[in-house]
């Protein structure tokens, strides 16, 4: 990786990830693009192309004007979002994802990170300990588009050769960057209202167990996986990856040990048949195996570290 694109630069996990791709590969080596312009700091970090994935000659153009040679696929519609909007939802998720592909083969991209996410599960999986190779029907228009982008990963491998490597994300916690319109946004939010307002109203019922993950652990996961040598990869654009799972109660009386007087109350909407249809745990005994991953927090040391950084941000 020398000259890096990173689409969807702007939102919760891109944001994050092009600022350590540019610590590790140099600033003027990683173009952060976005539907939207930037703000005067993003811009002035590094290279930035205002870009929409849905037009073909604007990644075309900058694939060409920086030299590109390896994608980070980011930009798309989540899971909360796509139900409002579904139809835009395929055409974000599905369109941009195969300009990228047939550009990349046509440009002799040499890698492409097209992340998943565990909204590919749906009814009848194993919610427990849910394996690598599992039934895939989701339930939302989001994780149809990544069920989609997970068999196009491993039909362009296949068919024209192209090293394109996912991994399905879980809930993702940051306080660097509000989340984007997920069903794990509670796993964030919860964080800024117990500061700011000390009680929290939760959109999914107490016991609601999901797989989670702390950003610096997503990113690793996300950089680990691309460096990896892919002589050791049976899996391409499918690895399951966890750090720990946990309920919102579990997750309040995990706050409380900070701010004490922290209350929640539960009123679920839309999002929990979402939910309800994920997994609650997941096995990741093959990233493990065939690129080394292996989280470093637990919800404690997360939980910990999110008061103490969103508390001085805020």
């Amino acid at each position: 990786m020398k000259r890096i694109l990173v689409t969807g630069a702007k939102g919760q996990i891109g944001s994050e990830l092009t600022v350590a791709l540019r610590e590790k590969y140099g600033e003027e080596n990683v173009v952060a693009a976005d539907i939207q312009k930037p703000d005067a700091a993003f811009e002035e970090s590094g290279p930035f192309r205002v870009l929409d994935v849905l037009i073909p000659e604007a990644i075309q153009c900058a694939i060409k004007d920086f030299e590109i040679d390896t994608i980070f696929h980011l930009a798309a519609i989540l899971s909360a979002n796509g139900e409002k909007r579904p139809e835009f939802c395929w055409r974000t998720n599905m369109g941009g994802t195969m300009n990228i592909l047939e550009l990349s083969v046509k440009n002799n991209i040499e890698k492409v990170i097209l992340p998943s996410s565990m909204a590919v599960w749906g009814k009848g999986v194993e919610r427990e300990n849910t394996p690598q190779e599992s039934i895939l029907k989701p339930t939302s228009m989001y994780g149809i588009t990544k069920v989609a982008g997970e068999l196009l990963c491993d039909y362009y491998y296949s068919k024209f050769d192209l090293d394109c490597r996912g991994l399905r994300y879980p809930g993702i916690i940051s306080y660097e960057t509000l989340p984007g319109g997920g069903t794990t946004d509670y796993a964030v939010e919860i964080f800024y209202e117990a500061i700011k307002k000390k009680h929290y109203n939760c959109f999914l019922t107490e016991d609601t167990m999901l797989p989670m993950m702390y950003m610096p652990d997503c990113l690793n996961a996300t950089i680990s996986l691309a460096e990896a040598n892919i002589g050791n990869l049976t899996y391409h654009g499918d690895f399951n990856v966890a750090a720990f799972s946990f309920t919102p109660k579990q997750l309040a009386e995990a706050i409380k040990k900070y701010i004490p007087d922290f209350t929640i109350e539960y009123n679920p909407d839309y999002r929990q048949e979402i939910a309800d249809s994920w997994p609650r745990t997941i096995d990741d005994s093959a990233a493990r195996k065939e690129w080394g991953w292996k989280p470093q927090y637990d919800i404690d040391s997360m939980t910990k570290d999110m008061i103490e950084k969103l508390s001085a941000k805020l």
